[in-house]
C-alpha cells in the first residue's frame, strides 16, 4: 500500500502525519517505509535525528540517476541503497536532500514524473510505504501523486485552508484522470484540531456538509507534537499513552479498517 500525504497550503502538519502513521505502522509489525520528498527534509529529521549530508545516500541520488548525470552507470540498484533504518524497528526512511531543488528543472524537462512509480514498483519488503510531499503541486509532489494509491489530505481547520482544499481537491481529481486511475482520496484528517471553540467546529461541519471525505479522527493541538519533534521520536515511542498518540492510533485504524 502506498499513501501520500498532501497539500498546497505549508504548516498543516504533513510530515508530522506522514511520520506518526508509519511508526504506528511499524510497531504493529508492518514493514514500513517513508518517503521524504520535501526539500525541508522534516519528515527526514524526525525519524532520524539529524538531516542526511551525503546524497548519494538520499532520495536525491535516485532521481540524480534517471538523468544520467551519475558517471559509470553508479546508483542503478534502485532505491534500496538509500534506504535508511531509522531506531525503531520495522521503519525505514529515504531521505530528503537539498539536491532536490536544484534537480527539478531538469527532471521537469526530461519528463521523469514516472520515474518514482516504476522505482516503487519494483521495489519488496515493504507492507505499507507513506510518502511526504512538498507544500506544493510541483514535480515530486505530483511524481507522489502518479506513484500512489491513496491520498490523506491534512486540514488545519483555518479559513483560507477551507478554500484551497477545493483548489486541492480538483487538482487530485486532475492527476487521476490524466495519470493515475488507481488514485484515491482517502480522506481529508482534521489536525490541529480545537473541538472547544467554534470556528474550527463550524468549518468541519461545512465540510462534511459539502459532501468531502472528512475523516471522523480528528488529531487535537498540542505541545507533545513539538517535544516529539525535538527528541525525534514519534508519539507512539515518545508518550505511547497520550490522548494525542491515541488519536494516531485511532486514525491509523480509520484508515486500515
Amino acid at each position: 500500500m502506498r499513501r501520500v500525504i498532501f497539500n498546497q497550503k505549508g504548516g498543516v502538519g504533513k510530515s508530522t502525519i506522514t511520520c506518526n502513521l508509519a511508526a504506528i505502522s511499524a510497531v504493529e509489525g508492518k514493514k514500513t517505509l517513508v518517503i521524504d520528498l520535501d526539500v525541508q527534509g522534516n519528515s527526514t529529521q524526525y525519524l532520524l535525528g539529524a538531516k542526511v549530508s551525503d546524497s548519494d545516500k538520499t532520495i536525491a541520488h535516485f532521481f540524480k540517476d534517471s538523468l544520467g548525470l551519475e558517471l559509470f552507470g553508479g546508483g542503478k540498484e534502485g532505491l534500496d541503497s538509500a534506504i535508511h533504518e531509522t531506531p525503531f524497528p520495522n521503519l525505514f526512511v529515504l531521505p530528503s536532500h537539498p539536491d532536490l531543488e536544484g534537480l527539478q528543472s531538469r527532471l521537469e524537462s526530461r519528463h521523469k514524473i514516472y520515474k518514482l512509480k516504476e522505482a516503487l514498483e519494483k521495489l519488496e519488503g515493504f507492507d505499507y510505504i507513506y510518502i511526504d510531499t512538498p507544500p506544493i503541486l510541483n514535480f515530486y509532489s505530483l511524481s507522489a501523486l502518479i506513484a500512489a494509491e491513496k491520498c490523506l489530505i491534512p486540514f488545519d481547520c483555518d479559513t483560507f485552508a477551507r478554500e484551497a482544499l477545493y483548489t486541492l481537491m480538483r487538482s487530485i481529481a486532475e492527476v487521476k484522470a490524466d495519470h493515475n486511475p488507481r488514485l484515491e482520496v482517502e480522506g481529508v484528517v482534521v489536525n490541529q484540531y480545537q473541538k472547544q471553540a467554534n470556528l474550527p467546529r463550524q468549518l468541519v461541519d461545512d465540510l462534511i456538509a459539502e459532501g468531502l471525505p472528512v475523516l471522523e479522527t480528528k488529531i487535537s493541538t498540542s505541545v507533545k507534537v513539538r517535544e516529539s519533534h525535538t527528541d525525534a521520536k514519534p508519539l507512539v515511542h515518545y508518550a505511547p499513552s497520550h490522548k494525542l498518540t491515541e488519536e494516531y492510533r485511532a486514525l491509523h485504524l480509520e484508515i486500515h479498517k
